[in-house]
């Protein structure tokens, strides 16, 4: 396993500015990643909210495994709680379907503040949140309908919170990712870093990649030597016939490991290994 741990004070700060601003919304709207939903999951947002709906977005869902998600939607929809599948980046109903949803999530709301005389609710305040490079910032730009916020593919782009109109019934809160100080179990790191959640100047992504490798081999028997063309065996076998299939080596003819690593991260960040979930519902 890896040890992998990132929480820089400009996050602390935004945790502290999210507490503060709770108490003006009505919900909050969770982003996480599709293809490691318990990974992705902020425990400390559990206490926080206190009791709020939540709408639990599982973003990039086109990069995941469509029956892994089947079954994470089954089990994370419940009473106070409802979940979603999309594709932020492509998927033109998404807005339609978030502001529904959120409308669905706050209709006891808005019935008690007709039942008290107020004819025209005020728009539903909801905050959106979630960690690190999961898509939050592509979320907010699909319900603004405009490119409201700034989307790379790197952690840690939005530091401060804004208000985005996004609906005449919706406005919404854009917070900046936010981790928690320490990952109680070091798969979640393995993850997070696999998948571009942390700051990848703080891991070793060599090993990073072999972690990944390997529970992609257990997951996916022969996929990966299928896309590189190469033979099996433990990871770092693996490593080496990704070096191979991308003419990366070093001067002699060994393969580079540190230069494969990096591609294969980024390959499968991107989708380019076909629909992968790490994590799975137990």
């Amino acid at each position: 396993m890896v040890a992998v741990q990132w929480y820089p004070g400009h996050m602390e700060k935004a945790r502290r500015a999210m507490q503060d601003s709770l108490k003006q919304v009505d919900m909050v709207i969770e982003v996480r990643d599709a293809r490691i939903p318990e990974a992705s999951r902020n425990p400390m947002l559990d206490q926080m909210i206190q009791g709020k709906a939540r709408l639990v977005i599982l973003s990039k869902s086109d990069l995941a495994d469509p029956e892994a998600t089947a079954l994470w939607l089954q089990k994370l929809n419940s009473q106070n709680q409802k979940a979603l599948a999309l594709d932020l980046a492509s998927d033109h109903s998404a807005r339609t379907q978030i502001i529904s949803a959120c409308m669905e999530l706050t209709a006891a709301k808005r019935e008690k503040m007709k039942a008290r005389g107020i004819l025209n609710p005020r728009a539903m305040r909801a905050m959106a949140c979630g960690i690190p490079n999961v898509g939050k910032s592509t979320l907010i730009n699909r319900i603004a309908g405009k490119n409201a916020a700034r989307t790379e593919d790197r952690p840690g782009v939005t530091r401060n919170l804004a208000w985005i109109h996004a609906d005449r019934a919706l406005d919404v809160l854009d917070t900046p990712g936010v981790l928690w100080p320490k990952f109680t179990d070091e798969h979640t790191g393995e993850h997070l870093a696999a998948l571009g959640s942390v700051n990848e100047e703080i891991v070793d992504r060599s090993e990073i990649a072999l972690a990944a490798i390997a529970l992609i081999q257990k997951r996916y028997p022969g996929l990966l030597e299928k896309a590189y063309q190469c033979d099996g065996g433990n990871a770092q076998k693996v490593l080496a016939g990704v070096a191979s299939a991308r003419a990366l080596l070093k001067e002699g003819g060994s393969p580079d490991l540190r230069r494969a690593a990096d591609l294969f991260l980024h390959e499968l960040r991107r989708g380019a290994l076909g629909r992968i979930t790490l994590e799975w519902p137990q």
